[in-house]
């Protein structure tokens, strides 16, 4: 019915129907030839225009011009600021003439503003444009999400006209009423770094007895990549509609999970360089490409993340770092950057260390990495976890119980700033006092050994070979000697780059770690009831030894033996002997500890005199104490040998 062909004026548009045509409409730099009746029948405003240019022309003509030649008049009208364009006013014009257009969520809005504008209304024409546009956005447009968003992304090219006739607010409203009532659970986490985790998890499905069940089959695989689409299709708003989206999201309580992963996705979409897997923008981000237009999508999208109520997800957490360092390189305002680092601190277990090397992008900084930063944001990762303790110690209170456990968070924090340390510490320009107050910034509790923190300790020595004696002894001040393990001491010990002080104090205390182990094994073997001590055996043996010397005395007394008497005073003085080389064992071990402070107190005499009183005073109030000394079941087969040569020599006739 319609055919274009090109014509001196951009594209001409022509209606096949056999009759020529007696009205030419202009849109934009289109064309139309068209017939007068079938529009006029339709659109009160074309019948309007067309009757007055007809009117006006009247009026002009002569009444004695000749009529000879009957001349074909045509009317020409222009439609400026036509709603939709060319496209629509195409569709209204095969609508007018009869034909079937097919309606859809992409071109519903501006069909509709094009029958507001031509006021193509039922009480013109009955079964006009307005009212067949009506009825399939009320019943097919507004009960669905997908095409509720396609509708609204349309309403951007008549966004004046559809604010006018609300069609932008019902859009808005329905998306947001739909995203309320629908289930987190099915959407997953939209921020894949990797397109294995879809393969991932669109395979691990559940199975009922090895057999994938059909409910799932028809519509698992479906709802992931519907929710994956829905929030695709959200990504392709503009900014101005999206922020009130998200607003109305919002004022209905939405599942803070859901509003979160509209806004990343939104945010991958449109500001590249997010994910460090995938540098390269996409194709989508072509729209935005001033850097001050990527500054106000971050600056929306990180004022509208939810602060205390997160996915607490940790590809979640790697997204917000990656928000962060496009903040830090767009320069974006402080109150952004402080609610991402805010945000990040809340959730800093769920981070890796990959994270946490964030580069230095301002000239005012000499390190490599951002260490005030990571600061910043291990400050705001110790107060939510103090205000966490505090509400556990009145829960605590209340119920009557202790709160003196470790926290797993904070172990896991512990151990991710270790290895920071670790990594940052072959910076040559990370000044001492700023690798030391990075490593004293957690709490004791945050490390159960210290190996991690002597692990960048000896990093940070090797790399600074330049600084003073002071500065090194202050850099291993930050790790508890007591705290390392029997391989980190033993590296320590031979450890060449660490200071005198510290040698020794490794030293000192891995003695002390074999006295308690010493200690604790003979403690162990006392409280094992199957394994008596070797007091117990002792008292047993001296018990039996004193019943047989009275059966030995009274077998000499009647016998007149001497031999055996003999022979039980020997097994007394081997018995003696073993507890005095015992002692002597124990004493030596006292001897050695003494030596040890001894050469400590001559250190503290030669080194300076503000750290000595500090240090000295340090180790006395830890390690002053004096340990009981211990039995030692060195020499238990001794006794038992001897325990058999005894009673071989009182028994000899049994043999």
């Amino acid at each position: 019915m319609a055919a274009e062909k090109p014509s001196s004026k951009g594209q001409a548009w022509f209606c096949t129907t056999g009759l020529p045509s007696d009205i030419v409409i202009e849109v934009e730099d289109m064309t139309f030839h068209l017939h007068k009746f079938p529009l006029m029948s339709k659109s009160r405003k074309l019948h309007q225009l067309i009757t007055e240019q007809e009117t006006q022309r009247n009026d002009q003509q002569e009444p004695e011009e000749e009529r000879d030649e009957i001349e074909e008049i045509l009317c020409q009208i222009s439609l400026l600021d036509f709603p939709g364009g060319s496209e629509t006013f195409e569709m209204a014009a095969k609508f007018c003439y009869g034909v079937k257009v097919d309606l859809n969520s992409s071109i519903i809005a501006p069909l509709r503003c094009a029958g507001e504008f031509l006021e193509m209304t039922e009480e013109y024409s009955e079964d006009n444009l307005i009212s067949k546009t009506e009825r399939f956005f009320s019943h097919s447009v507004l009960k669905s999400l997908k095409e509720s968003i396609k509708a609204l992304k349309s309403c951007e090219r008549v966004m004046a006209l559809a604010e006018s006739l609300g069609i932008t607010e019902r859009c808005i409203d329905s998306i947001a009423s739909r995203a309320s009532s629908a289930d987190p659970a099915l959407f997953g986490w939209p921020v894949s770094e990797a397109a294995n985790e879809n393969i991932k998890s669109s395979s691990n499905q559940a199975l009922w007895n090895g057999i994938e069940s059909a409910v799932r089959r028809k519509g698992g695989g479906a709802r992931s990549n519907n929710a994956d689409s829905w929030f695709e299709d959200l990504a392709f708003l503009s900014l101005p509609l999206f922020k009130r989206l998200i607003l109305a999201m919002k004022v209905r309580d939405l599942n803070p999970e859901i509003v979160e992963s509209c806004l990343m996705y939104y945010a991958k979409k449109h500001i590249p360089g997010i994910s460090r897997l995938n540098r390269k923008p996409s194709s989508s981000s072509s729209s935005i490409a001033s850097e001050g237009g990527q500054r106000e999508v971050l600056e929306t999208i990180v004022s509208n993340l939810p602060l205390h109520q997160s996915s607490r997800s940790s590809t979640a957490t790697r997204f917000l770092f990656g928000l962060l360092r496009t903040a830090n390189i767009l320069n974006a305002a402080e109150e952004c950057r402080f609610t991402l680092e805010k945000k990040i601190g809340l959730q800093l277990e769920q981070a890796t260390l990959d994270d946490l090397l964030i580069p230095s992008y301002s000239y005012l900084n000499e390190t490599l990495y951002d260490v005030d930063c990571l600061e910043r944001i291990l400050g705001h990762f110790l107060d939510g976890l103090q205000e966490e303790g505090n509400a556990g110690e009145i829960e605590a209170g209340e119920d009557g119980g202790g709160s003196n456990v470790r926290s797993p968070t904070l172990m896991l924090v512990g151990k991710l700033i270790d290895g920071y340390l670790a990594e940052i510490a072959s910076d040559a320009n990370l000044k001492p006092d700023r690798f030391h107050n990075l490593a004293i910034s957690l709490p004791e509790q945050a490390r159960l050994f210290d190996d991690g923190l002597y692990r960048a300790v000896d990093v940070y020595l090797k790399a600074h070979p330049w600084i003073s004696e002071a500065e090194r002894e202050k850099i291993c001040g930050v790790m508890d000697c007591q705290k390392l393990t029997l391989e980190a001491c033993t590296h320590a010990a031979q450890n060449e780059r660490l200071p005198l002080r510290a040698v020794v104090q490794v030293l000192f205390f891995e003695q002390l770690q074999l006295r308690h182990a010493i200690a604790g094994t003979l403690i162990a073997a006392e409280a094992d009831p199957a394994r008596p001590s070797m007091l117990r055996r002792r008292e047993e043996e001296a018990e039996a030894e004193a019943e047989a010397g009275e059966e030995v005395e009274a077998g000499a007394m009647q016998e007149g033996g001497s031999n055996t008497w003999r022979a039980a005073v020997r097994e007394n003085q081997v018995l003696r002997l073993d507890m005095d080389s015992m002692r002597t064992r124990v004493h030596q071990l006292e001897r050695e500890c003494s030596t040890m402070k001894k050469v400590i107190d001559k250190i503290d005499k030669e080194g300076p005199r503000g750290n000595n009183g500090g240090w000295r005073g340090s180790l006395t109030r830890r390690f002053g104490c004096k340990f009981k000394t211990q039995v030692c079941d060195s020499h238990e087969q001794t006794v038992v040998n001897a325990r058999k040569g005894r009673q071989q020599q009182q028994h000899p006739h049994q043999q």
